[in-house]
């Protein structure tokens, strides 16, 4: 995972004005295909990646910079803006009930990009680990809140979810790109954006991967093997060893993680992924094996969070400026006639949004 600056995303509540949420929808649209007439999609997906093309976006049609609102209002954007007919390109899911009709979703696209069972199966897939990841390996005390799906009609595609954490009252932005991905289980990330870092159990990291592997081998033995293994509940990260007594355990294989854990079991997975893919296991069965494996082979995860701190036309709540929107119609108006002359083969608008942009980098 890459080093990109830094972002805070203090958690806001509240909608997106009407008014507002027009034009970032005719502005994003407008972005997105400028993009994918001089670039194609694949490169939209990269920079959708990228917290800062991200963050910059949304600043850019007008959000709040520093808001976690950003996040969900843009995907909105994106996902009303963007014709997958045309733009060969869909967004899918969003923020609450959304984010569980990813999979429905997938299948009414389907048809349009002329997808393949197999194509369409692994997407599924892709969404759900990237799902399962966030809210299962990566124990890092927020919960996901919102996902956004985003895919080509080659399959590519991008994750872009986020978690909320009430008591920091604070938002943590994950993001996937499927070129990128090597792996599903170990630091599978393109970036983790919060201003906040907690004490989180990352099963995702280099460093944990002695425990990924003896977790497979403790589960592929007879779970009930593990009842009574857990005596304490954490394990100092420190290269010295603290143990630290509380007093109730944090862990404990309660029924549901035990019957989780004889599906593993009978399932037989032969690497780590295939036992995170297996419905039922989640951050309980994960943690107990972790733990287990650290108090039986003194295999220790990593407790390092994996957060990796990233971060025109004014912003909703009047900063840095209030939105001004004869500017913002006129550079809809541009973006858009822009795009329409270079599909007709008319690029001396394209030229000059080119030269104005090389401008911009030396400032």
């Amino acid at each position: 995972m890459k080093k990109a600056g830094s972002i805070e995303l203090p958690l806001h509540y509240g909608e997106c004005p009407p008014w507002l949420f027009k034009r970032m929808r005719a502005l994003t649209g407008a972005i997105s295909r400028a993009i994918i007439e001089d670039y194609g999609v694949t490169e939209l997906l990269k920079r959708l990646s990228d917290p800062l093309f991200f963050q910059s976006l949304g600043c850019l049609v007008g959000f709040d910079y520093h808001s976690s609102g950003l996040t969900t209002t843009l995907t909105g954007a994106l996902k009303e803006s963007l014709v997958p007919e045309i733009d060969g390109i869909a967004v899918v899911g969003g923020k609450g009930k959304k984010s569980h009709e990813i999979l429905q979703e997938i299948d009414s696209i389907a048809d349009i990009f002329s997808l393949s069972s197999n194509e369409i199966a692994h997407l599924k897939y892709s969404s759900r680990m990237a799902a399962k990841v966030d809210s299962s390996l990566v124990q890092d005390d927020y919960t996901l809140y919102h996902r956004c799906f985003v895919f080509d009609e080659g399959g590519n595609w991008v994750v872009i979810q986020q978690g909320m954490n009430p008591q920091e009252k604070s938002a943590r932005r994950y993001h996937w790109l499927s070129t990128s991905l090597y792996s599903f289980v170990e630091e599978p990330h393109m970036a983790i954006c919060s201003d906040k870092t907690n004490k989180t159990l990352d099963l995702t990291a280099k460093e944990s991967e002695q425990t990924r592997s003896v977790s497979v081998d403790l589960v592929k033995d007879n779970p009930v093997h593990l009842s009574g293994q857990l005596t304490l509940s954490d394990f100092s990260p420190s290269r010295v060893p603290r143990y630290s007594m509380p007093r109730a355990h944090e862990v404990k294989i309660t029924p549901a993680i035990m019957k989780a854990l004889q599906r593993a079991y009978e399932i037989q997975p032969s690497n780590y992924e295939e036992l995170v893919a297996i419905r039922g296991v989640g951050p309980g069965s994960l943690r107990a094996l972790a733990l287990t494996a650290e108090l039986v082979y003194g295999t220790r995860p990593s407790w390092k969070d994996p957060v990796k701190y990233s971060f025109a036309h004014g912003g909703k709540d009047g900063t840095p400026f209030p939105v001004q929107r004869q500017i913002y119609d006129k550079t809809i108006r541009f973006m858009q006639d822009a795009v329409d002359q270079a599909k007709l083969g008319n690029s001396e608008k394209e030229r000059a949004l080119k030269r104005l942009a090389q401008l911009t980098l030396t400032w």
